[in-house]
């Protein structure tokens, strides 16, 4: 049994001199050369970076951007005891629906993320909408990231992730519940079905479409039919979009597994080089995504404001592959619990669908016509939608939380 630690609202309030500071770094910013005609082929373009710049420094309003933050997203923290890590001050969003029966719902970001990426979605699972399910939402900032505490020493992998997020939802009253993930929050969804499925975790929905090969020693038909069954036209073209994102589009995910101190310098003293880093990801990363200046910078600025700093938010790299030594989906055991999948036409990795049934039960899959990475931005309605299927009347997840069902 886990005694309930004692839970405090939260507000989101940058101290006026961290204000002060961030504008004195960006009027002080010198910013590279760059290549005639260069545009996106060498990296962001200059362009973008002045523009950003100069707005971040004289026209973005963060103190209107956090008073939307505060006012949109229910936030608090908790203390959560991690075995062996001691106790994590954890920032979350939380908010229940208007219907006690409720669906609990896990929601887990990735990097470059945030608790932020659960804002679109929160008024379309909440709702109390006749003949749709409805969701009690809990949106983690991962340790590290965000306003939640960074673990102080090496080692907080896949089995500390899940725990961590297993006892913040018993904290909740939460004793069984889904879980819903894309990037870092896909491996901490599995690791949570791993460590907890059929006690605490019922269901998990993932759209973030990576696996690794069926094996012949653990899965012998699943290996076979893969190795016989002609790839369909989109497998063909996610696996292409695959292979040239790891080739040509995955440099950074190399230096935060294996040197995540070294960069950590930059994003942690430089805004500019901060904004760099994600903006690139966020407009690569999407389909088409338009993003507005202020939004970028809303983004970036969770970031730079985090409680533990850029740098703390890149380690989860090194830590969950050991510098890719191994692949942070090894920690992921097939388990029976309902397994579904979002799939969204610009993902990152988009492996063959038999791999996808290594890591649990499929029971789920919906493609998606666009969308890119950051799906509960980007496409949240059709995220919500596929939540609701999954786990609504009719849905191949429905009723897995006992006395839990969604519905008046």
């Amino acid at each position: 049994m886990i005694a309930p630690a004692a839970e405090q609202p939260f507000a989101l309030f940058v101290p006026d001199p961290d204000l002060a500071l961030l504008r004195e770094k960006l009027a002080l910013a010198r910013l590279p050369d760059e290549l005639d005609g260069a545009g996106w082929d060498y990296g962001v373009p200059l362009a973008d970076v002045r523009r950003l710049v100069a707005r971040w420094r004289d026209g973005f309003d963060w103190r209107a951007a956090e008073e939307a933050i505060n006012r949109d997203l229910p936030q608090f923290t908790r203390d959560v005891e991690v075995e062996g890590f001691g106790t994590l001050n954890v920032h979350y969003v939380h908010r229940r629906s208007a219907r006690e029966n409720a669906v609990p719902l896990l929601f887990v970001h990735g990097w470059p993320g945030s608790f932020l990426e659960v804002r679109k979605l929160l008024p379309l699972l909440t709702a109390d909408v006749p003949d749709q399910p409805s969701f009690h939402v809990v949106a983690l900032s991962l340790p590290g990231f965000g306003f939640s505490e960074a673990p102080k020493k090496g080692g907080f992998v896949h089995k500390q992730y899940g725990e961590l997020a297993n006892k913040l939802m018993i904290s909740l009253g939460y004793d069984a519940y889904v879980v819903q993930g894309g990037d870092w929050g896909h491996y901490i969804a599995g690791s949570l079905a791993t460590y907890y499925a059929h006690t605490h975790v019922k269901g998990w929905l993932s759209n973030y479409p990576h696996a690794q090969p069926p094996k012949l020693s653990k899965s012998p038909w699943l290996w076979l039919t893969d190795l016989v069954t002609p790839y369909s036209e989109r497998e063909k073209e996610g696996w292409a979009r695959t292979k040239e994102f790891r080739a040509r589009g995955s440099g950074y995910s190399h230096e935060q597994a294996t040197q995540p101190q070294t960069v950590g310098y930059s994003l942690g003293d430089s805004p500019v080089g901060l904004l760099g880093w994600i903006y690139e990801k966020l407009v690569r990363w999407t389909n088409g995504y338009r993003w507005e200046d202020d939004e970028v910078l809303e983004w970036v600025s969770v970031y730079w404001f985090s409680r533990a700093g850029p740098a703390a938010s890149v380690r989860i790299y090194l830590e969950m592959t050991n510098r890719f030594e191994r692949r942070a989906v090894d920690g992921i055991e097939w388990t029976s619990i309902p397994l579904g999948f979002s799939l969204f036409a610009k993902e990152l990795n988009q492996v063959p669908r038999k791999w996808l049934r290594t890591l649990g039960n499929v029971v789920f899959e919906s493609e998606h016509e666009h969308g890119g990475h950051f799906a509960a931005h980007e496409e949240p309605e059709a995220l919500a939608s596929d939540i609701r299927r999954m786990f609504g009347k009719g849905g191949p997840g429905f009723g897995v939380v006992p006395g839990k069902d969604g519905y008046v």
